[in-house]
């Protein structure tokens, strides 16, 4: 395996500390499945050394546990599940919104984001083992081992959404180990939801009659308006980012390329959260004509993203390239960042657009 010094050289690296970083558009784009080295990766703290041998996650709270479990015990008294499932920051896209107004945060590109195959225990399994009772008006917080201001990371997710099927907790990414980057030895894998709602390096997991009262959860990765301000921010006030929205990226050609005339192969990924993507508009004149793209999504894997392809005829000159996604409930993409701009760069929404140079 190499090294993780190794790996950070491949990527895009927008902190050390913590480690934040995310793959170049074309290298995310060359496989429906991100092998882990190219596999974006947020960190809020520093990254933890865990050893598996002496690893353990505690299960317990309301009406529940407590539960005592190994990497072992886990693999022996659970089924084992896979997932195909994307994962994706709340920040993806979030330097596209500097065109308007500053924004707090890392300048992530559009490539906050990666697909997987997930493979662990499915956490509703664990949970009615402990004793839950399904149905109840509940929240599942996890607190993980690393460190973020002095606090362990936490973050809670609605009863409903840990007892579906497609929420894991994972030890394996694409049939191997979890990298420790990625949340070795075990982490949760929410598909669907911000990937924040999917902590890593797991140890406790608590039922509660309210949602995580940690910083993550009750003061962090909240959408707020256009008019609010860090200064007058109340995260009460601000709505918790879940359900991640419709969204498409072009990630080849890359911006500011410079291409001959004539046919230009045009690809990206589109991804509707937990709805469908069923139609890829893509301009190359900035939005004022449209064509469709050809779709590529997996069967049975509903939590991943559709990759598309298009080739268009671009004259020389400078062009505006777009994207614009619809999903299953006939919805698209707002036209401009100002319809999503948000001070923290949360959920960069609108049409991607790429400026090139055709010679």
């Amino acid at each position: 395996m190499s090294s993780l010094s190794e790996r950070m050289a491949r990527l895009i690296v927008h902190g050390e500390h913590p480690y934040n970083a995310e793959p170049p558009l074309p290298r995310l784009r060359a496989s429906y499945r991100t092998p882990a080295g190219d596999f974006y990766v947020r960190s809020h703290g520093d990254l933890p050394e865990i050893d598996a041998a002496t690893w353990r996650l505690s299960v317990d709270g309301e009406g529940v546990g407590p539960l005592d479990l190994s990497l072992a015990d886990l693999r022996a008294r659970f089924p084992e599940a896979t997932v195909t499932a994307t994962m994706q920051c709340a920040g993806n896209r979030r330097a596209d919104m500097r065109a308007v107004a500053p924004v707090s945060g890392d300048t992530w590109d559009a490539g906050a984001i990666g697909t997987a195959d997930w493979t662990g225990v499915r956490l509703g399994d664990v949970l009615r083992a402990a004793g839950v009772t399904p149905g109840a008006d509940l929240h599942v917080a996890f607190e993980s081992h690393d460190v973020v201001e002095g606090r362990p990371y936490g973050v809670s997710i609605a009863l409903a959404k840990a007892l579906a099927d497609e929420t894991l907790l994972a030890f394996a990414m694409n049939g191997a180990p979890l990298l420790p980057e990625h949340g070795f030895p075990a982490r949760a894998v929410v598909p669907g939801f911000a990937g924040v709602r999917s902590p890593k390096w797991l140890r406790r997991i608590t039922v509660q009659d309210h949602p995580s009262t940690n910083p993550m959860q009750a003061d962090d990765y909240k959408l707020f308006p256009p008019d609010v301000t860090a200064e007058t921010a109340d995260p009460a006030e601000g709505h918790t980012i879940e359900t991640m929205p419709l969204n498409a990226a072009i990630c080849e050609p890359p911006r500011g390329a410079r291409l001959e005339a004539g046919e230009t192969p045009v690809r990206g990924y589109a991804i509707a959260g937990d709805r469908a993507v069923v139609r890829v508009d893509v301009s190359g004149d900035g939005g004022r004509s449209w064509r469709q793209a050809t779709l590529e999504h997996e069967a049975g894997a509903p939590f991943a993203w559709t990759f598309w392809e298009i080739v268009l005829d671009l004259p020389p000159g400078e062009h505006e390239l777009a994207v614009r996604a619809w999903d299953s409930a006939g919805q698209t993409q707002p036209a401009l960042l100002d319809d999503t701009w948000n001070f923290k760069g949360y959920l960069s929404a609108s049409w991607h657009r790429v400026r090139v140079e055709v010679a």
